[in-house]
């Protein structure tokens, strides 16, 4: 039977089966804040948050080096016949890049996928993945099985803070202030990888029905078994949320998930989302 092993970066949400399986590894992402820098994983969400109300300069995020991923793929190609690494979208960071690169200088099968998403539906790719190749499927077939369904995700998400979003430099000055001074709260859509705004609405009840109408269409059409809440800090928000959407999809398994603290740098504490995948069976 093949060995494989899979690899991915701190941005994925890896529940406890996953931190434990012997053959998930994770690469992480650095955070800097102001002078000082952070392993993703050495970062808790309330620590980040609080640091971020404290910062003189604007906050970053690194990806992992091409180094660290060579490393790690000439340790894993000594064991592993294939080593599937999959990470968060390539239009919001070069860490697919980074991987892609380092397979290059390496005896080792590596097959890199671009998720084009992030946080746990980036995980529950990679959590599918696993379960076919459980199932006996075969590697090219497993790598065709991911990518069509890295197409069937729809994630929407209500913006936490403007001016974290701002402050990051996933908003210009103009959209800031004009966001700011009207209250307005845009809703962003995570299509083909990269952020798009698909609304903007003034208030949050609003902006939660304005989240779910995707969810209502996507159902209909075909029925979803499973939805995915995400949100910055603030779990009992998320928690609160569920027993909404509960009660309005009872067949459809909600359940919440930190979106992390590298991608908390960027949208901020409040951030709340919905996300699922149409073509997962």
């Amino acid at each position: 039977m093949t060995k494989i092993a899979w690899v991915t970066d701190s941005t994925a949400y890896l529940e406890k089966e996953l931190m434990v399986h012997p053959d998930v590894y994770t690469i992480p992402v650095t955070i800097l804040l102001d002078d000082e820098e952070f392993l993703e994983v050495d970062l808790t969400p309330v620590q980040l948050y609080g640091r971020l109300k404290t910062l003189k300069s604007q906050p970053k995020t690194s990806q992992p080096s091409l180094g660290a991923f060579k490393d790690l793929y000439e340790k894993l190609g000594e064991k592993y016949d294939v080593i599937f690494s999959i990470h968060l979208s390539s239009k919001l960071s070069g860490t697919a890049s980074s991987s892609v690169q380092a397979a290059q200088l390496v005896d080792a099968n590596v097959i890199t996928i671009d998720s084009k998403i992030l946080t746990y539906p980036l995980t529950r790719i990679i959590k599918k993945g696993i379960e076919l190749a459980q199932s006996g499927m075969g590697i090219d077939e497993i790598k065709t099985s991911l990518e069509d369904l890295r197409e069937t995700n729809e994630t929407y998400v209500l913006i936490g803070s403007l001016e974290q979003l701002h402050r990051s430099g996933r908003m210009s000055g103009v959209q800031f202030f004009l966001g700011s001074m009207l209250n307005i709260i845009p809703i962003i859509e995570i299509r083909d990888g990269a952020l798009s705004t698909t609304e903007k609405v003034r208030s949050e009840r609003k902006a939660k029905d304005k989240l779910i109408q995707p969810l209502m269409k996507a159902h209909a059409q075909k029925p979803i078994r499973e939805a995915y809440i995400l949100y910055g800090l603030h779990e009992s928000e998320a928690l609160k949320w569920k027993e909404e959407l509960v009660l309005q999809f009872p067949d459809i398994d909600f359940e919440p998930y930190p979106l992390g603290a590298a991608i908390g740098v960027h949208a901020g504490e409040n951030t709340l989302g919905i996300s699922w995948f149409n073509g997962l069976d």
